[in-house]
């Protein structure tokens, strides 16, 4: 080869003209993770995201999940249950918020966050109305990666936390109006369903989605006379096929909507999540409703389907507003906590489980495109445009940051 190069020519010989192998990303199986499950921070959420019997399919795959004491208690799961299932038991709430994925259903508070150590997965509900600034930019300066509940789809781009959690919201909407309705202190001192004789409850709903749905289907069983409203002709159309009886419905003509209001023992705000409602009752409207009467808001943490409407909780669930009852709790689910710990755990054991098969995080990001919707900060960075303009923040997209990462 010298001679060659001496010439000005350079000699490859066969073996060195052949084609180099594509180098693929290779990741690592079953990886290991690290989960925590802290208590709720305050008293106004109940469930948890795991059940002891999730618990015990992701230590029996050999990951690990360390859980604060006492943290099942209102969703009536003990430690007994949760450690026989494998998990580790703590009283030291900080120790909880050192693991490297961090799962729990209420948003993360600013003391919560200030016991992170950085680098970390945390998912919860995100509730964008409920945020401030302050608490965004320490999970930004912490790198933390944040997963949103109401914004994760599944791979038929479905949302199925926002799915179950309607279904569940929408009957427990009818049992609390049911409850209401009758206490004679504060509501009208009236049944729900008729009785011979008498006419039943009248109720109104906002909305034709999933929580309207299955508040449509309670309300009936309870012999309620139900009455729906949507900006949609063909939701509407869709609604009404879903039930083996006629049911009114109509557009949000003022008028139609106006004289239904007036005589309404109960109106239910059911209009899509993850967007500002589309209609918003005015507080004149609201004005005219019954004494006694029933408002209950599923869309609150939205901004609410009223303009009476402002956040309670589920401690102080109530407030009257020109002689009208006022129910605006957000995670009105947590109501029936352990339903919803149910619901919330087969859907988060799956997707913890594949994340661990998958090789972490980073990996299953980028493999599932709905779980990427679901994803508002990436290792530090905002992702989510509403919280960007929310608290004038910059971001970027996702997708790209993934080719980098």
């Amino acid at each position: 080869m010298a001679e060659h190069q001496k010439s000005g020519m350079v000699h490859f010989d066969e073996q060195q003209l052949l084609p180099a192998e594509e180098k693929l990303e290779v990741r690592t199986k079953h990886q290991k993770i690290n989960i925590g499950i802290p208590g709720n921070f305050n008293n106004d959420e109940q469930c948890l995201p795991l059940t002891p019997q999730a618990v015990e399919l992701l230590v029996a795959s050999g990951h690990e999940v360390l859980i604060e004491s006492e943290a099942g208690q209102k969703a009536r799961y003990t430690d007994l249950e949760y450690s026989e299932a494998g998990a580790i038991i703590t009283k030291n709430k900080a120790d909880v918020f050192q693991c490297d994925f961090i799962v729990k259903v209420a948003p993360f508070c600013n003391q919560e966050i200030d016991m992170l150590r950085g680098n970390q997965v945390l998912f919860s509900m995100l509730q964008i109305n409920t945020q401030n600034e302050e608490a965004i930019k320490k999970l930004i300066r912490k790198k933390i990666t944040s997963v949103a509940y109401e914004y994760m789809k599944d791979e038929l781009d479905c949302l199925p936390v926002m799915q179950s959690l309607s279904e569940i919201s929408g009957v427990v909407s009818m049992n609390v109006a049911s409850e209401l309705l009758s206490f004679s202190e504060f509501g009208k001192g009236v049944l729900f369903g008729g009785v011979t004789g008498i006419s039943p409850a009248s109720v109104i709903i906002l909305g034709s989605e999933t929580a309207a749905e299955y508040a449509t289907r309670a309300a009936l069983g309870l012999g309620a006379e139900v009455k729906i409203f949507d900006n949609s002709i063909n939701k509407l159309r869709a609604f009404e096929r879903k039930f083996n009886q006629n049911i009114f419905t109509s557009l949000y003509y003022p008028r139609v909507l106006e004289k239904a209001i007036a005589s309404a023992d109960v109106v239910l705000g059911a209009q899509p999540f993850n967007a500002v409602p589309n209609y918003i009752l005015s507080r004149d409207m609201i004005g005219k409703m019954k004494t006694g009467s029933i408002i209950i808001d599923l869309n609150a943490s939205q901004g609410g389907c009223f303009e009476t409407t402002r956040c309670t909780s589920l401690n102080n669930p109530t407030y009257v507003v020109d002689g009208v009852i006022h129910h605006c709790v957000p995670n009105i689910s947590a109501k029936v906590s352990r339903t919803t710990t149910i619901a919330l755990s087969n859907i988060f054991a799956s997707v913890l489980l594949e994340i661990g098969e998958i090789g972490g995080i980073s990996h299953y990001i980028k493999s599932m495109k709905g779980f990427r919707e679901g994803i508002y900060i990436y290792t530090g960075i905002l992702t989510n445009k509403d919280l960007g303009r929310k608290f004038n923040l910059p971001t970027k997209e996702l997708d790209l940051l993934m080719a980098v990462f």
